[in-house]
């Protein structure tokens, strides 16, 4: 997992509440297991039109965000089914960062051991990352781990909270398979004496 320590990029707005997993990846994207590949698929009922044209009023679709890698959205991100192909489109499209009032419990654990860093905020800080990401191109935003600090286009700083052990990781680039693999040597130690006192197992 790429390891997250500060991310400076363009914030896309999506103010929509109750934006749900269907919504990020449709279901007809879920026939593959493979992380890459899904950013094509990422709000593809608001990305295009019926005949599979791009639909020019959608956020990304827009010269100045077609490249964002942090969208600043409604509360309730990420609700609904439970998919982790919903973070893997993200992932994929090249976001890195999801900034919002609340997450669905089960999104926000998925965005933390895929290497995305979902950030929780209150309603007037929001807003006011809301207002700069709409400035265009000009709407750049730094996210800097280890302090908690989001640094705004204007210079002003929100800070946000995060589990330290969830930090850690990220800071780390560590997933579950990550966390497991640091404890090989000690994971092949026990298999080698398992092996030795059973012999026939």
């Amino acid at each position: 997992m790429e390891k997250f320590v500060r991310l400076t990029g363009v914030a896309a707005p999506l103010p929509i509440m109750n934006i749900d997993t269907d919504m990020i990846i449709p279901k007809q994207y879920l026939k593959t297991i493979a992380r890459t590949g899904l950013g094509k698929g990422l709000f593809s009922e608001l990305r295009y039109r019926e005949d599979g044209s791009e639909n020019p009023d959608f956020v990304l679709n827009k010269p100045a965000y077609r490249e964002a890698q942090i969208l600043v959205a409604g509360d309730n991100f990420g609700c609904g089914s439970s998919r982790e192909h919903a973070p893997w489109a993200l992932l994929d499209f090249g976001v890195r960062a999801v900034i919002s009032t609340s997450f669905a419990d089960i999104f926000y654990n998925n965005c933390f051991k895929n290497g995305i860093l979902p950030i929780k905020v209150g309603q007037a800080e929001l807003e006011k990352l809301m207002d700069d990401a709409e400035r265009g191109a000009n709407a750049t935003l730094t996210i800097d781990l280890e302090p908690q600090e989001i640094r705004g286009p204007d210079g002003g700083v929100i800070r946000f909270d995060i589990d330290p052990f969830r930090k850690q990781c990220l800071l780390e680039g560590l997933d579950e398979i990550g966390l497991t693999l640091q404890k090989a040597a000690t994971i092949d130690s026990f298999e080698a004496k398992s092996a030795a006192a059973r012999p026939w197992a």
